[in-house]
C-alpha cells in the first residue's frame, strides 16, 4: 500500500537529513570553510591530496642469514635438553650452511633423530637437509622450497609491520601492497615529506638483550677479534661510545619479539628520555631468569645490530618491565617506541625509490570531475523533467539527496576518495536515475492498461522494485569483490560504487515513494502526466 505512517516519514526524513548533513564539511572544505574539529570529512587519496610514495626492497640473503641463526639456537636447545644431552662443538655458519662437530660419533643416529622434527618445518615440507661429513660433522643445508617459504613468510610479515607502523603514525588509508617477491609499495596520502616515513619504515627494530662477554679483552674487541661463542657489535653512532665495540655472547639472550608494549617516557631521576618496554608472560619469565642468574653482570641492549647501552643487572628484574636508555631525544625515543610496539621487521627493508606526489593533479582532477558531474547532472535532470514531469522532479530531488548521502556516508565511514572514485561518482549520477526510470515506465504501462492512478503507482513501485533489487545485488557483489581483493585506486572505485548502489536504491524506492504517496494523498488526482 502507498499509505506511509507518519512515524515512518519522520524517520526517513531524520535519517536522510542527518546523513546528508555529514557531507557538508567535505563540501565546505574546498572553499576554505572549517566545519570544526571532529567533523566527519571525506579523506582524499594520494592521487588527489598528494603524499609520499616509497618502494621498499628486502634482500633474500638477510632472510637466509636469520634462518641460520634461528636454526642454530634451535639445534643447541634440542641437543642440550636431550636426556642424556648430546655434546658438540665447533659450530659454524658459512656458505649458507650450519655445521657442528659431535664429541662422539656414537651420537650421530641419536642426534639425527632429535633434529629430524626441526628439518620438516610445517610437517609436510622438508625445509632442511641433514648430512654427515668426515664421520662426526653434521651439516644442515636449507632446501630451495624452505628458502622460498621463508622469504614469502618474511615479506608477508613485513607488510603487516609496515602497516602497523603507518597506522601508529596516525595516517589514513595508506596503500601497502607487495610487488614481486621482495618489494613493497607504500603510498601515504597527505604526507608531503617522506623523510620521517623513511626513518620509521627503515628501522628494522630488531631488539636483543645479550650478556656481555666478560672474558673478552678490550684490545681484541676493538680489533674485531671475538672469543669462540661470542660476537662483536658496534655502539650506536648517536650514543656515548661512538666508535666503540662490545663483545657479547652469541647465544642465550632474549629477543624483542616477545614485547607487548613500548612507550616513550622520561626518567624522573636523570631527566633523560627513555623507552619503557613490557614483555609478554613468556618473555617476562625469560628476562627475569636472565637477570636473576646474572646479577652484577653487564648486558648489552642491541637494536638493529648496534649497541644502545650496556648496563649492569644490579638486581633481578621481575614483572617483565624494563627501560631502554641511550642518549635519546624525545623524537627518537617516540620513534623507537612506535617501531618496537609495531613489532620488528622480519627482514630489513631498503628504500630504493621515493617520490613526493603534489596535490596539483588532484585539484585539477577534482575540478574536471565536478564539471563532468555538473554537466551530466544537468543533462539528466533536463531529460527526466521533460520526460516524466512531476515524477521527474521527484527523481531530480532524489538524485541530489543521493549525492549528499553518498558523500555523508563516506565521511562517516572514514572512507577515502580517489581519482577512480570521482569516476564512480559520475557513474553514480548516471545510474542513480535508472531505478526511477524503471518505476516511471512501469507506472506508465499500468496506466495504459487502464489501471487507476493509485493502483498504477502502487503496482509500478512493486513490479519495478524486483528488477531494481536484482540488478543492484549483482552489481553490489561485483563491487564488494573489487573492494575485498583490490587495493589503492581499485578499492577507491569500489567504495563509491558500493555505497552509491545502496544510496541509489534508498532514494529511489524509499524517498520518492514517500513523496509520491504524499502528493497522491493530498491532491487525489484522477490522472497523472508521466
Amino acid at each position: 500500500m502507498l499509505e506511509i505512517p507518519l512515524w515512518k516519514k519522520i524517520s526517513l526524513w531524520v535519517f536522510t537529513l542527518a546523513i546528508a548533513a555529514a557531507a557538508l564539511p567535505s563540501l565546505l572544505a574546498p572553499a576554505g570553510i572549517d566545519a570544526g574539529e571532529g567533523a566527519p570529512q571525506v579523506n582524499l587519496g594520494l592521487d588527489l591530496a598528494g603524499g609520499s610514495h616509497l618502494l621498499l626492497e628486502a634482500d633474500p640473503a638477510d632472510v637466509a642469514q636469520q634462518r641460520l641463526e634461528n636454526m642454530e639456537e634451535a639445534v643447541e636447545a634440542a641437543l642440550r635438553q636431550a636426556n642424556p644431552k648430546v655434546e658438540f662443538g665447533d659450530t659454524s655458519r658459512s656458505n649458507g650452511q650450519l655445521s657442528f662437530i659431535l664429541d662422539s660419533s656414537a651420537d650421530i643416529d641419536r642426534a639425527r633423530g632429535i633434529l629430524e622434527p626441526l628439518m620438516m618445518g610445517d610437517g609436510l615440507r622438508r625445509e632442511w637437509d641433514l648430512s654427515v661429513v668426515d664421520g662426526q660433522r653434521m651439516v644442515l643445508t636449507p632446501t630451495d622450497s624452505g628458502e622460498a617459504v621463508a622469504l614469502n613468510t618474511a615479506m608477508d610479515g613485513a607488510v603487516e609491520v609496515v602497516r602497523r607502523r603507518i597506522d601508529l603514525l596516525g595516517t589514513r588509508e595508506p596503500t601497502i601492497i607487495r610487488q614481486g617477491e621482495t618489494r613493497i609499495v607504500v603510498q601515504v596520502p597527505g604526507l608531503q615529506d617522506p623523510q620521517a616515513l623513511k626513518e620509521q619504515l627503515g628501522q628494522t627494530a630488531q631488539l636483543e638483550f645479550k650478556l656481555v662477554d666478560q672474558q673478552a679483552l678490550p684490545t681484541n674487541t676493538q680489533a674485531g677479534v671475538a672469543n669462540p661463542g661470542s660476537q662483536i657489535f658496534p655502539y650506536a653512532e648517536d650514543g656515548d661510545f661512538v666508535g666503540g665495540f662490545e663483545a657479547v655472547k652469541r647465544l642465550g639472550g632474549i629477543r624483542g619479539d616477545s614485547l607487548i608494549d613500548a612507550k616513550a617516557g622520561v626518567n624522573p631521576q636523570t631527566n633523560e628520555n627513555i623507552v619503557n618496554i613490557q614483555f609478554d608472560q613468556q618473555g617476562g619469565q625469560k628476562f627475569a631468569k636472565l637477570s636473576t642468574e646474572n646479577v652484577g653482570e653487564r648486558f648489552a641492549i642491541i637494536l638493529d645490530g648496534e649497541v644502545i647501552s650496556a648496563p649492569t643487572f644490579n638486581e633481578p628484574i621481575l614483572g617483565g618491565a624494563a627501560q631502554i636508555s641511550g642518549s635519546f631525544t624525545a623524537a627518537s625515543a617516540n620513534q623507537l617506541a612506535i617501531s618496537l610496539q609495531s613489532g620488528a621487521l622480519p627482514v630489513p627493508l631498503t628504500v630504493i625509490e621515493e617520490r613526493t606526489v603534489g596535490p596539483d593533479l588532484g585539484a585539477e582532477s577534482i575540478r574536471s570531475g565536478l564539471i563532468a558531474m555538473l554537466i551530466g547532472s544537468i543533462a539528466v535532470i533536463t531529460l527526466m523533467i521533460a520526460t516524466y514531469g512531476r515524477f521527474g522532479v521527484y527523481a531530480t530531488v532524489a538524485l541530489i539527496f543521493n549525492v549528499l548521502i553518498l558523500l555523508g556516508a563516506m565521511a562517516i565511514g572514514n572512507f577515502t576518495l580517489t581519482l577512480p572514485g570521482i569516476a564512480g561518482f559520475v557513474l553514480t549520477v548516471g545510474a542513480a536515475v535508472d531505478a526511477n526510470v524503471l518505476i516511471n515506465e512501469r507506472i506508465r504501462e499500468e496506466r495504459k492498461r487502464g489501471r487507476k492512478v493509485i493502483t498504477a503507482v502502487e503496482n509500478g513501485y512493486k513490479e519495478a522494485s524486483r528488477a531494481i533489487y536484482d540488478a543492484n545485488i549483482t552489481n553490489f557483489i561485483a563491487g564488494a569483490l573489487l573492494f575485498w581483493f583490490g587495493s589503492g585506486p581499485i578499492r577507491g572505485f569500489a567504495v563509491v560504487l558500493v555505497i552509491g548502489l545502496i544510496t541509489s536504491v534508498f532514494t529511489a524506492l524509499a524517498l520518492t515513494k514517500m513523496w509520491v504517496s504524499g502528493y497522491l494523498a493530498a491532491k487525489r488526482p484522477k490522472d497523472i502526466s508521466i
